[in-house]
């Protein structure tokens, strides 16, 4: 009797045991063929909201030329209701990020240095194109293409180009235009290092997902092994704090002192709003041609991990 009963709970429990193992198998089974459908789903609607993003980029980008060359006295308008609609905007998503220490800075040159890319397929690109290219082309526009200024400043007689304000006297624009926004620019550098590496320091060691400039700007040198991470690390790993601030200040001081001539010359200040422009184009081609691939097999492989597989059944 008693071993019936002892064969009775084995048979028991075996069966159990493989009730549950095909519950359990079928549940995974279940959840993987629903993953697969939820991450198909999005794959089709974030293929259709890159589509509808790419369109909406290329007829703002194009419509923004047309102003350009059509109303440029209206560029300024523009600009501040961009301002006003997508920099709280940008704030808010960059601090969810992590990314907000270096929302700060300077604009024009850093489309160069922060090799920000024109791809239309990116909201997030696009606005930071924008963010960097518009105030240049807001003082180009209002120095050099205002209509009413233009008729204003045209000189009788002569045909050729007025510009505003009307500069006799050039001494005094290395004062404004070089002294000062240097003087202003070291303040915030200061500031900004007290801030990051005095103040902040702490949190920024227990997580490491905070950006600042610096750790952005290391780690795609880095990453590329290109002249700047060798020239950060002559004096050697740990000082290459030291030697980013010393590159960033001949850098700084370099770029500065080209607003004088640019703000003097129709010529300079073309050719530099051609070179920022092109500079954002060739980045969004690079981004499009290296980058994205990359994406796209990253991601194709991830798809194929989360397949369903195939679960033989117990007999």
């Amino acid at each position: 009797m008693s071993d019936n009963e002892n064969h009775a709970d084995y048979t028991y429990n075996e069966s159990s045991a493989k009730t549950k193992r095909r519950f359990r198998d079928r549940s995974k089974e279940v959840l993987s063929k629903q993953a697969v459908k939820i991450a198909k789903q999005a794959e089709e609607h974030e293929r259709f909201i890159n589509k509808v993003t790419h369109l909406l980029g290329v007829l703002s980008f194009g419509g923004f030329c047309f102003l350009l060359g059509a109303r440029p006295q209206d560029v300024p308008l523009v600009y501040c209701l961009f301002y006003v609609v997508f920099v709280p905007l940008r704030w808010i998503y960059y601090r969810f990020k992590k990314w907000h220490y270096y929302l700060l800075g300077p604009l024009a040159w850093a489309l160069i240095v922060w090799r920000c890319s024109l791809v239309f397929s990116s909201v997030d690109k696009i606005v930071s194109v924008l963010i960097h290219l518009l105030p240049g082309m807001v003082f180009f526009t209002i120095r050099w293409w205002n209509p009413a200024t233009l008729v204003a400043m045209q000189p009788e007689g002569t045909g050729g180009r007025a510009a505003w304000p009307c500069i006799e006297d050039k001494t005094f624009l290395w004062t404004w235009l070089f002294l000062v926004p240097l003087a202003a620019y070291t303040l915030w550098q200061v500031m900004y290092f007290l801030i990051v590496n005095v103040l902040r320091r702490r949190r920024l060691l227990r997580d490491p997902e905070v950006m600042t400039s610096y750790r952005e700007l290391s780690n795609k040198a880095q990453k590329a092994n290109n002249m700047w991470w060798r020239l950060s690390g002559i004096l050697g790993d740990q000082n290459r704090l030291l030697m980013y601030i010393v590159l960033q200040g001949i850098f700084t001081v370099a770029t500065t002192a080209l607003t004088v001539p640019i703000f003097l010359s129709y010529e300079l200040s073309v050719v530099f709003q051609i070179l920022k422009v092109s500079a954002a184009v060739w980045n969004g081609g690079s981004f499009l041609l290296d980058v994205m691939p990359r994406q796209v097999i990253l991601k194709e492989k991830k798809k194929s991990e989360m397949q369903p597989v195939q679960i033989q059944k117990d007999q």
